[in-house]
């Protein structure tokens, strides 16, 4: 490069002699305009050899990076956007679920309400059912017990009236058969 400076002033392009004088800068030289031309294309060609396609690396990479960071930054937001959708399906069937246990439960409470009062129905009608033939049974042991004694009070009523002791078994079977003749309604009455 210091070779290309020398040259340039040995051949009166810049010549140190003539620097006293008034340079006309907007004066037309041709070697001038040649070797600016020259020096332009070499550094050019430097410039394009080592220096641009470095940094036409560099914005490269930055555009490629800035490219990534985008579509990252799309694949997130769908990412984002599908983790969602799965959620608010996720929330949605859990929803539904809840809604079935519900109403599944109240069928539950239903069947077993309803099978409490037929299980209470029946409790009843065996207590009633228990209940009529205890009294029936109660009113049997009466009635017999009402026989025996209508028995009793009629033998001893005919000992009297006889006024002689007979045999208490043979007048039990008379008066017996005479109050089974006697139908159970007219026993009630009296």
């Amino acid at each position: 490069m210091t070779t290309l400076i020398f040259a340039l002033l040995q051949h009166g392009v810049v010549a140190p002699e003539e620097s006293t004088q008034a340079v006309n800068l907007l004066s037309l030289k041709g070697g001038l305009m040649f070797w600016t031309l020259v020096v332009f294309l070499f550094l050019f060609f430097i410039l394009g050899k080592f220096v641009f396609p470095k940094i036409t690396a560099a914005v490269e990479a930055r555009e490629k990076a800035l490219e990534e960071a985008i579509e990252g930054a799309k694949r997130d937001r769908e990412e984002a956007a599908r983790a969602l959708a799965e959620q608010l399906r996720q929330i949605e069937a859990a929803r539904l679920e809840a809604q079935k246990i519900i109403v599944e439960g109240r069928q539950v409470g239903e069947k077993l309400r309803a099978q409490m009062i037929e299980e209470t129905h029946a409790q009843q009608q065996q207590m009633l059912e228990r209940a009529r033939r205890e009294i029936e049974q109660e009113k049997e042991r009466a009635i017999a017990e009402m026989r025996r004694e209508a028995i009793e009070l009629a033998i001893a009523g005919a000992s009297k009236v006889i006024e002689t002791n007979l045999d208490d078994e043979a007048n039990r079977k008379i008066v017996e058969r005479f109050l089974a003749s006697i139908p159970a309604t007219e026993v009630k009455r009296g």
